[in-house]
């Protein structure tokens, strides 16, 4: 039988908390208490254990409450002649951070610290039993509720990147579909209709074997073209969609709180630039998310004098390591391409501007169309 659930974030740290039960069972050492005494600190420290454990394992609310209350009934019992016993206290407070949602974790906390206080005033308890209960009832149980909010935030993040993960996935498979279906059906099938015409020649009396060679060789230039296509269609599928990558930006900045701005104009990339710009964009939301501490996101694709920009800016705590592994990474990419990526600490945020060179055609609206119908 497991003591703890197998969660490799947990580890073995539960066990080292277990140090500040020391001090409810160091108290009747000082004191030099009799057998009843220890006998009793005994029971507590068995009855407690368990309890404590089983704050670990999910289960129900109800029966995370039911732990918690007995934690607490154990100090409430053992603080009028064991100072010590305010640990308990606090042990009950520390397991408010699995609770959801968080005012009701704060609601909580209050009703344990007030407990502690009514019962000191009442019994006249001294500074001992009730200072250290108190102070770090707050401070341990507080530090669990925000702990506790922030992994359940980033679960919700988690789980909303593999949705958008998954329907990029979908989405990608039925454009494949519906690209294979229009780049092959009309080729098998002039291919189709050329063999059998083909056939029927050299079957006729007198074979016009001339006419049958023609429609071969046509059935040959079909599926050479057909390869070929077939081919460009595989480079198009490898590279990185730069809208396929904002709607996911977008999907990850709402679950992460951040308030998304998003402009565009026309442009013009070809399969390479988009798929380097992609990434660029992904590093940057990702370090927004992770870093900035920000509520506001702004995204930013212009072309200006031949030039495209992607600018990515926030109202966070600007950037504290200018060359990470992944910015540098993302230096890498835009630099083998002929681009630039510039950052800069703003008054209050961050900015990160890719710029690369453009093909030098007369950009199209529709990428950026689409790209703004896809985010709508």
């Amino acid at each position: 039988m497991r003591v703890l659930p197998s969660d490799r974030d947990l580890g073995w740290t539960p066990f080292a908390w277990l140090i500040y039960l020391g001090i409810f069972i160091v108290n009747p050492v000082l004191k030099g208490a009799g057998p009843l005494e220890w006998t009793l600190t005994v029971i507590a420290v068995l009855v407690f254990l368990p309890l404590y454990f089983m704050c670990f394992w999910r289960g129900s609310v109800r029966r995370h409450w039911a732990v918690i209350g007995g934690i607490l009934l154990l100090g409430v019992l053992y603080v009028p002649f064991n100072d010590g016993a305010s640990v308990f206290f606090v042990y009950a407070a520390a397991g408010l951070g699995f609770f959801n949602p968080v005012r009701v974790a704060v609601y909580a906390l209050a009703g344990i610290v007030l407990v502690l206080i009514v019962e000191s005033l009442l019994l006249g308890l001294g500074p001992g039993a009730w200072m250290p209960g108190i102070v770090f009832s707050l401070l341990i149980g507080g530090i669990n509720i925000h702990f506790g909010e922030v992994e359940r935030r980033n679960f919700r993040l988690k789980l909303a990147q593999e949705e958008v993960e998954d329907l990029a996935k979908l989405d990608e498979r039925e454009r494949i579909a519906r690209d294979l279906h229009d780049l092959l059906g009309h080729s098998l099938s002039m291919i189709t209709i050329k063999s059998e015409l083909a056939g029927r020649l050299i079957e006729q009396e007198p074979a016009d074997l001339e006419r049958s060679a023609a429609e071969i060789r046509d059935v040959e230039e079909a599926s050479r073209q057909a390869m070929s296509q077939v081919r460009r269609a595989v480079r198009g599928y490898r590279a990185q969609k730069l809208s396929t990558e904002l709607a996911k930006c977008r999907m990850t900045l709402e679950a992460a709180g951040i308030e998304m701005e998003f402009e565009s104009g026309p442009y013009d990339l070809n399969p390479d630039q988009e798929s380097v710009l992609a990434l660029a964009l992904r590093e940057s939301v990702t370090n927004v998310v992770r870093h900035s501490r920000a509520s506001r996101c702004r995204i930013v694709m212009r072309t200006l004098k031949g030039r495209f920009e992607l600018a990515v800016s926030d109202n966070g705590r600007g950037i504290q390591d200018l060359e990470g592994s992944g910015l540098t990474g993302m230096r890498e990419r835009v630099t083998s391409i002929g681009g630039t990526v510039d950052l800069e600490n703003l008054d209050r945020g961050a900015s990160v501007l890719v710029t690369l060179p453009t093909s030098g055609k007369t950009p199209t609206a529709t990428s950026g169309v689409d790209t703004l119908e896809r985010l709508a």
